[in-house]
């Protein structure tokens, strides 16, 4: 008689907030996957749904509370993670039927949650789990979490208090993750933290062998061999330590996407100092240029805070001088939000609304143009592209310049026998704002 398989219970998972937090899902889902759970794409399906929180900012908030809710209408049977998990009294006031709530990266703590709720029926007929765990985004990249926490304590930012202090992957481990990632289809690395340039400090002395030699713990020793593990690694979220000037030449040497990700937040001198960020306006601006100068082809991202408490009008124009001066590739921009538990709610002379949505409204215009006229420049030019979505006509990718979901595209033309994946060169033939045009070189 044919032994019949357990049916095995079905996990919805609704993810929110930043890649960091995509990441802990994709965990999550390998160690339920592994446990012998299936997962569901829709409500109906699932035996229990899990929302993973962002609790960034009073609007981030609002938008899990709303998932929370909507998970419970259609579902019922809801279990809550993530960054929120640090208010789970007031969730559970909201929502009095959540099964569980858990913070920040407690994996085991959402397993038991899960198993509780909904139990395994686990079969050693079943093939659990792929080699390189589950993935929420394309083959083609993935996303690559390197420590975990922050040691700085910015006023506007709550994440130490959601997330801890720094924590630090052993290299080795980071190492056999992108090997495993790669040899699984991934072609572009995402290498992501809440500090990437802090990356090892906590573990500075404990190298670890990794292919018959010591890697040290350090942003650049372990950027160097990501990039011999993988076609493309580009790192996100890059304070401008000096060390950072080191990671330049794996650039122009091609082991590192020319791609920095910093969020400089500000440039008027007396706006970081009450942020309590890092930086020397000054400094930078030379650094900047000495990047370009080593590796000309370096596209730098960054995000701004427009309207923070005491920014002046002066304070507002040296950010907008600063940026003509900077030239920087990719800008995206917020208005000054409270955040609770934010030591820059408490600060004095707040921006109103209105300024502060004149002010964003300029700098997005600043940014656009100036994005404008590099992308205009790059027209003519052939470019690496990887291939991220393909058509019955064309095709759609991204530049070294662009990563996923946060920057421009290239679309092109006459390239549907291209293949997700794919890193082909493309001649350039048009540009707009924040997109670039063009057709597979022959």
């Amino acid at each position: 008689m044919a032994t019949k398989l357990p049916s095995p219970p079905r996990v919805g998972m609704v993810s929110l907030g930043c890649p960091k937090n995509l990441v802990d899902s994709e965990r999550i889902l390998t160690q339920l996957r592994s446990d012998g759970y299936q997962m569901s794409a829709d409500y109906a399906g699932a035996d229990v749904v899990l929302v993973n929180t962002c609790g960034f900012l009073d609007s981030a908030k609002e938008e899990s509370l709303e998932a929370i809710g909507e998970a419970i209408k259609e579902n019922g049977r809801v279990i809550v993670t993530g960054c929120m998990g640090k208010e789970a009294e007031a969730i559970r006031a909201r929502f009095p039927d959540v099964l569980a709530v858990t913070g920040a990266h407690q994996y085991e703590q959402v397993v038991e949650a899960v198993h509780a709720a909904a139990p395994a029926n686990l079969s050693p007929y079943l093939d659990l789990v792929p080699d390189a765990g589950l993935k929420l985004t394309p083959r083609h990249y993935s996303y690559l979490k390197i420590s975990e926490g922050c040691n700085h304590r910015c006023s506007f930012c709550i994440i130490p208090s959601l997330r801890g202090d720094l924590v630090s992957r052993r290299p080795d481990a980071i190492l056999r993750e992108a090997e495993k990632l790669v040899a699984a289809g991934t072609r572009e690395l995402l290498v992501i933290s809440q500090d990437t340039s802090a990356y090892g400090i906590d573990i500075r002395k404990e190298p670890r062998m990794w292919q018959a030699r010591a890697v040290v713990p350090h942003m650049t020793d372990l950027a160097r061999e990501l990039g011999r593990i993988a076609p493309w690694v580009r790192l996100h979220y890059v304070y401008p330590y000096p060390h950072v000037d080191q990671v330049i030449p794996l650039m122009a040497e091609g082991l590192v996407v020319p791609y920095l990700d910093i969020p400089f937040q500000h440039a008027a001198p007396s706006v970081l100092r009450t942020m309590k960020r890092p930086g020397n306006d000054a400094k930078v601006l030379q650094r900047i240029h000495e990047w370009r100068r080593i590796c000309p082809d370096i596209a730098i991202r960054s995000t701004f805070v427009v309207g923070f408490p005491g920014e002046t009008e002066a304070d507002f124009q040296y950010l907008l001088d600063w940026l003509d001066e900077a030239q920087l590739d990719r800008v995206g921009a917020f208005r000054f939000e409270p955040v609770e538990g934010a030591a820059a709610n408490a600060l004095p002379d707040h921006v109103p609304e209105a300024v502060k949505e004149e002010r964003y409204a300029r700098i997005m215009e600043k940014t656009a143009a100036i994005s404008a006229a590099k992308l205009q420049a790059k027209v003519g030019r052939t470019l690496p592209v990887i291939i991220d979505e393909v058509g019955d006509e064309g095709a759609t990718g991204r530049s070294q310049a662009d990563a996923p979901e946060i920057d421009g595209q290239v679309f092109l033309r006459d390239a549907a026998h291209l293949a997700a994946g794919d890193i082909v060169s493309v001649v350039i033939e048009d540009a707009d704002e924040h997109d670039l045009y063009g057709v597979p070189a022959s």
